[in-house]
């Protein structure tokens, strides 16, 4: 890639000397063309239509499902979708949608659009229309659009002012070359993002197998068979308990504890369920008070290898308090469990996190306009455990395992992103050229 310092001064920003600023109409193949309306009798059936759920849901439109209309020939011809086409969102209800833009790849059936999208073809001798979606999907792209949205309850843009924007435009083959760059950005993306999913199964389907016994770990396998219990079949030498009988509860304490004059910038962190999020705390600078006071609320602040559940809202919300976060205060809308000897903090904090035992604890909370858990329903929740505490250790180790590769996935992931939106800010305005 060669860096180019000889930059020229246009209307909306810098661009290289070889790089025009045509109107975009400029740039089509045919006048644009809002999409199509036709009544619910014609709706249902027939070829695939482009609704706004599409333009929010998908960059590229291709052969995804979607609502279909019955139209004529004459109507499939006038407003039917080639490959390259751009579609822009006319109308929405959300302000994001207003010239949100999208790109048809390739569609091997028949496919229109709706009337709040207007479409764009342009002419592929001159532009390449993945490098103008590239460009209409960035920060600037973005910033130009919005220069032509109006409107107060439902925004929108109109078809006259799109086709009278200005935009980049470079030389076709370096068009080609910059959209091709950041293709294979959006297909490292996409392949961390698939993998990353896969690992999230993968952990989901680990929970299943390694929470219930229906899957031991070497050196913890046994000849012993299943025994029916009250919450289904189980490994014979595990067993079902009470989880009030290993651990102990205390519920944060009510908000008038605290006052306002007590929350601080950079003090103790509070913790709420909003601060829970998958399985780790996340402390926010609003949610935190003084020293003086985290004193004296002693009794609820949070010790290493405690588990912190929310107990308001949604449930299934629980963290192991890790050694750094001791000493955090537990807040009003949650609780402390202590394990007891005989239980390892992580494996029941995994426990609590599971699909069965989050919808067991949302069936014994209480409360109408906002679910409430309180510490007897939590007592009283039925657990699986296995027979060692050595058995639970190892279950937590190997899911704490596959939580760190998907935090990795994950880092990864964002990293991708970052390159992406940083390779869009440089190759889109030519301050980092490809040819």
């Amino acid at each position: 890639m060669d860096v180019k310092p000889d930059f020229k001064q246009i209307e909306l920003r810098q661009a290289p000397p070889d790089w025009n600023r045509p109107t975009f109409g400029n740039l089509y193949a045919e006048p644009s063309r809002n999409g199509i309306y036709k009544s619910s009798a014609y709706q249902g059936r027939g070829t695939r239509i482009v609704n706004m759920g599409e333009m929010f849901g998908l960059e590229f439109i291709s052969d995804q499902e979607m609502s279909r209309i019955e139209l004529t020939t004459r109507e499939i011809s006038i407003n039917g979708l080639q490959d390259g086409d751009l579609l822009f969102g006319r109308r929405s209800v959300v302000p994001s949608g207003a010239g949100k833009c999208s790109l048809v790849v390739s569609p091997s059936d028949p496919l229109t659009f709706e009337s709040s999208i207007i479409r764009v073809r342009l002419d592929k001798s001159e532009a390449h229309p993945k490098f103008y979606y590239y460009f209409f999907a960035s920060p600037a792209g973005r910033s130009v659009v919005g220069n032509i949205i109006s409107g107060t309850n439902i925004k929108g843009i109109r078809a006259t002012e799109l086709r009278g924007l200005e935009v980049p435009h470079p030389p076709k083959a370096e068009q080609e070359a910059i959209a091709e760059a950041l293709s294979d950005a959006d297909a490292l993306i996409e392949s961390l993002e698939q993998l990353l999913d896969k690992k999230r199964h993968i952990k989901q389907g680990a929970m299943q197998e390694l929470l219930t016994g229906r899957r031991r770990l070497p050196g913890f396998e046994t000849k012993a068979g299943f025994k029916q219990t009250e919450v289904g079949m189980i490994q014979e030498d595990w067993g079902v308990t009470k989880l009030g009988k290993h651990a102990t509860f205390k519920t944060g304490p009510f908000g008038s504890a605290l006052h306002q004059s007590d929350y601080v910038d950079g003090g103790v962190p509070v913790i709420n369920p909003m601060q829970i999020v998958d399985g780790r705390i996340q402390p926010t600078s609003s949610m935190a008070v003084t020293e003086e006071a985290a004193r004296k609320l002693s009794d609820f602040r949070l010790s290493s290898g405690d588990i912190v559940i929310g107990r308001r809202g949604d449930m299934g919300r629980c963290a192991f308090v890790q050694p750094d976060e001791q000493g955090w205060l537990c807040g009003t809308g949650s609780m402390i469990i202590r394990a007891g000897p005989s239980l390892d903090g992580r494996f029941i904090q995994r426990v609590l996190s599971s699909p069965p035992i989050v919808a067991a604890i949302e069936n014994a909370s209480v409360g109408s306009t906002m679910v409430n858990l309180n510490q007897s329903a939590l007592g009283n929740l039925l657990v699986v455990l296995p027979s060692t505490k050595a058995e639970q250790e190892a279950i937590a180790s190997i899911l704490s395992d596959i939580d760190t590769e998907i935090a990795a996935l994950d880092a990864k992931l964002n990293k991708a992103h970052q390159l992406k939106q940083g390779m869009m800010q440089e190759l889109l305005t030519g301050r980092i050229r490809l040819v």
